[in-house]
């Protein structure tokens, strides 16, 4: 139980340090027009998403700890090769 509430309180900061993060990003990219910044807070979104959904799937869905950690994982390497990308976006 008391690693549940770990992953709880991780999560929860995952969602509101990356949330803060693609807010930041996508207003940037707002003010300048500068698409690699679009993608660095659409990579960070997914991210932070995937964090989301991979704990919501577990605790409220009734799926695996596995499935909600796979979940969660293959999104982060989705959010990090977009993240990636708005590296090298001219």
């Amino acid at each position: 139980m008391h690693v549940e509430l770990v992953i709880i309180g991780v999560k929860t900061a995952i969602l509101l340090l990356g949330g803060s993060i693609t807010y930041y990003a996508l207003s940037a990219y707002s003010r300048t027009g500068d698409p690699s910044l679009r993608a660095l807070g659409v990579g960070f979104g997914i991210v932070t998403v995937g964090a989301l959904v991979g704990g919501v799937s577990h605790q409220f869905l009734g799926v695996g700890l596995t499935i909600g950690v796979a979940i969660d994982s293959t999104l982060t390497a989705i959010g990090f090769g977009v993240i990636v990308y708005s590296l090298y976006v001219d």
